[in-house]
């Protein structure tokens, strides 16, 4: 029989380690090709790893909440085949993933001895009992960042753990570098300027009879990501109403049509995207990130959709390039995107690169509200529920005021980049191509 070491998988460009969650297949149990065997955690999304052959677990090498690198074995099958051939098969791979990490290992520390020979032992981390990806640890080793250093570093990671972001926020304001601070009077001369004191939550006391409820992970990552987005960006935020009469009637005619043909139904979200795509590629200042002074401006027209999961926990699928869909691309799209998240199916690439996002307050009869935009975004589009309002119209005869269906719309912008005017000038291309949508419209 021969071994098959089942690894952590790359699931993105920015994501390089996971934690694992619950173990849904255990040693000794038989797995079949593409059966899942585990369930994964990362800052990104929550999602299982299958197994790619057919065989036995005969060992899993970490326990649920281990925090496991991109690339590590998790597991070993026992599969049909010779043992020897397998490692015969298995050793080149080994070989040139590790060989250009020694040479460039060997690279970074032969230049730290020729500067100073007087330098102590390399710097090890090993003696920690906290957590380091590979990749913090070569970025503080890399830096000549010690233990020491390392240790007093506050993670915004899940658990406290240190961060790529972490870590270069932390060199960034380094003044006590060994090899800058070469003379003592210079630095005893130009201290470093105090940083502003941090912002600390109140003291909270539970009471007699009160439950308290740790936050699971996910939430935990919701809670930091609105925290973070309302102190990077200065929120304001814009409303006006829309009548939507003729999407109301429309969808009325087609709807059970278009489940008869296409098994699936239609929903208003679908025009709502491909809306909010045409005015972003007429305002594309809204389809926008910010870097220090740099306006960034997308090509591409990605835009999330926030999606309330079965467990009140909240996540953001990215429906790619919808200037480029026609509508029933955008409603397939839009359906299956939400279907898998609900089921926590979703790829980890499904959940990054947005670039505008849309949320659904009508979905729970709210009339409005005030979102918080999803970072590094700049805007944040809200959906109200649809109503029956009297409202005026003009006529060749005279105003009338005839039943309406009304929904208002709101966004929070980043005042940083888009003013009010933009904003209400983006706001009324909305209400524009939707208040002259065609009902005699064919998909």
């Amino acid at each position: 029989m021969a071994k098959f070491d089942i690894v952590m998988p790359k699931m993105g460009e920015s994501v390089i380690e996971a934690t694992i969650t619950r173990w849904l297949k255990g040693v000794g149990d038989t797995v079949e090709e593409d059966d899942a065997i585990v369930e994964i955690a990362t800052d990104k999304v929550d999602s299982e790893i299958p197994s790619p052959v057919e065989g036995k677990i005969i060992e899993t090498l970490y326990a649920e909440g281990d925090v496991v690198a991109v690339g590590k074995v998790i597991a070993v099958l026992e599969i049909e085949g010779d043992d020897e051939e397998e490692d015969a098969s298995a050793e080149p791979l080994i070989e040139e993933k590790q060989t250009p990490k020694t040479e460039e290992k060997q690279t970074a520390e032969v230049p730290a001895t020729e500067k100073a020979e007087t330098k102590e032992a390399p710097i090890s981390y090993a003696d920690s009992d906290r957590f380091y990806s590979p990749l913090v640890k070569q970025i503080a080793k890399t830096e000549n960042v010690s233990l020491a250093e390392l240790e007093s570093i506050k993670g915004s990671g899940a658990s406290g753990r240190v961060t790529k972001n972490d870590i270069l926020a932390y060199l960034e304001n380094r003044t006590a570098s060994p090899e800058k601070d070469t003379a003592p009077t210079q630095k005893a001369a130009s201290p470093a300027p105090a940083k502003p004191a941090a912002i600390e939550a109140p003291k909270v006391n539970a009471g007699t009879g009160d439950q308290i409820i740790e936050m699971d992970r996910m939430r935990r990552l919701i809670a930091d990501h609105m925290v973070m987005s309302k102190q990077v960006s200065p929120h304001v935020t814009s409303f006006i109403d829309v009548d939507v009469t003729n999407i109301v009637n429309w969808r009325n005619k087609i709807k059970d049509q278009f489940q008869k043909r296409e098994g699936q139904k239609i929903t208003f979200t679908p025009i709502f995207f491909e809306a909010a795509a045409k005015a972003l590629k007429d305002y594309p200042q809204v389809n926008a990130s910010v870097d220090g002074y740099n306006i960034i401006l997308r090509k591409h027209i990605n835009i999330g959709m926030a999606t309330a999961l079965p467990n009140g926990n909240l996540i953001v699928p990215v429906l790619k390039n919808v200037d480029e869909k026609n509508l029933l691309g955008i409603t397939k799209a839009v359906n299956d995107l939400a279907n898998r998240a609900r089921n926590n199916k979703l790829e980890p690439a499904e959940i990054q690169d947005g670039t505008f996002t849309i949320t659904n307050f009508g979905s729970f009869d709210s009339l409005t509200g005030t979102p918080i935009i999803n970072q590094p975004q700049v805007a944040i589009l809200a959906v109200g529920a649809i109503r029956k309002q009297p409202a005026v119209l003009e006529t060749a005869m005279g105003d009338v005021i005839a039943i309406r269906h009304i929904m208002i719309l709101s966004m929070a912008y980043d005042h940083r980049i888009v003013d009010g005017a933009l904003a209400g000038m983006y706001l009324k291309r909305m209400k524009e191509l939707l208040e002259k949508f065609d009902p005699e419209r064919e998909i």
